[in-house]
């Protein structure tokens, strides 16, 4: 009777039955009642890929609803019908995620690359900064936060790539894209590049969480976080999943992309975030012809990051000059951090050296940053 109760109950995971699914993981348990008025209890154990599993709490209650009303079809109509209880046990195939702050215990440094706005070349930042560490002789890694506008893939031209798992600590765990020397992982190797991801903001954190814990990251000096623009529930998401030890915030010398970076710098300064600034970042600085390279054209202002860093009390750690081989790079999947020959490359590899200086300073002098608990 209680396996064909299960048996109408879908999984969405597989799109068939829990049944069929091999999520029984036991005969289910029937008890008599032992004196008038006890009810039957019924027990059933699902086993389920992982503790984590986004439909477990869905099947669970719709399990509990199919066993009491097949229970109640099959029993006679009477006036006092015998109480009824069902209790759903879960087992998970794969052990547990670590709880938060135990996640990454392999990583020393986790930096938040952040703007305000978009379009000021956060993710060509992010990217070339993890080469340029990697060039260094750093152990890299580097997520791709933005849930919804994904880019690492296409700039480190591994956009056919697609990660596969393996089995570690009973846990299957998704092994990261290595290029470059950086270890990689982003939302964009699971979703076709030309489809829309229509997703709520829990499916999108929820992916996350899975990308950061659920994921081989192994031994990191620096782990980068290449994150979306503007403050959302991935940052929130972020900041209450990882002890980040700093945020370095990206822009243009422009005064409307400086205002919304005076947004991002408080985000982290929040008395409840309290994530330090390590520096500021202006990019495309100034305009520089490959036919000239010596003259430099300041389209969108002059110095405006370099301005606001003095005023906000913190490094500016790199002016990076816009010149179209950046651009042309980053679509080609070659970065210029790759090449200390070039003026744009040389630029990359003194951030990275800046990043290095300020993070270990942060260290000396302040305690280590603390996830976040907000409600």
């Amino acid at each position: 009777m209680v396996m064909d109760a299960l048996a109408t109950v879908t999984y969405a995971g597989t799109k068939k039955n829990v049944v069929e699914s091999g999520m029984v993981a036991d005969t289910p348990a029937v008890a008599a009642p032992q004196k008038d008025g006890e009810p039957w209890k019924v027990t059933v154990v699902l086993e389920f890929p992982r503790d984590t599993d986004p439909f477990l709490k869905s099947t669970v209650k719709a399990a509990e609803a199919a066993i009491l009303y097949h229970i109640k079809q099959q029993t006679p109509n009477t006036e006092h019908p015998t109480p009824v209880e069902v209790e759903i046990k879960t087992e998970f195939k794969s052990a547990p995620r670590p709880e938060v702050g135990e996640m990454l215990p392999g990583v020393k440094n986790i930096i938040a690359v952040s703007s305000g706005k978009g379009g000021v070349g956060k993710s060509t930042v992010s990217a070339n900064l993890a080469i340029a560490l990697a060039r260094l002789g750093y152990k890299v890694g580097l997520l791709d936060t933005d849930i919804f506008g994904p880019s690492m893939p296409k700039m480190f031209d591994v956009e056919d790539e697609r990660p596969y798992a393996v089995k570690k600590d009973g846990r299957d765990l998704i092994v990261p894209i290595e290029k470059y020397g950086v270890k990689l992982l982003s939302i964009g190797f699971f979703v076709s590049p030309t489809t829309a991801t229509l997703w709520r903001g829990g499916m999108a954190t929820s992916a996350l969480k899975q990308l950061i814990a659920d994921a081989d990251w192994g031994e990191l000096d620096y782990f980068i976080l290449d994150t979306p623009p503007g403050t959302s529930d991935i940052h929130l998401t972020l900041l209450q999943t990882l002890p980040i030890t700093g945020a370095v915030i990206v822009s243009t010398p422009q005064q409307v992309a400086l205002a919304d970076a005076r947004k991002g710098i408080d985000m982290y300064r929040n008395e409840k975030v309290n994530v330090p600034i390590l520096g500021l970042i202006e990019n495309m600085a100034w305009f520089t012809p490959a036919e000239l390279p010596e003259n430099k054209y300041y389209i969108f202002g002059k110095e405006g990051c370099k301005q606001l860093a003095e005023e906000m009390q913190v490094p500016l750690l790199a002016q990076i000059p816009l010149v179209q081989s950046i651009c042309d790079n980053g679509d080609a999947g070659t970065p210029a951090a790759l090449s200390s020959e070039t003026a744009t490359g040389l630029a990359f590899i003194n951030l990275a050296q800046s990043v290095v200086t300020v993070v270990n300073r942060r260290n000396k002098e302040k305690p280590a940053t603390k996830i976040v608990g907000m409600k």
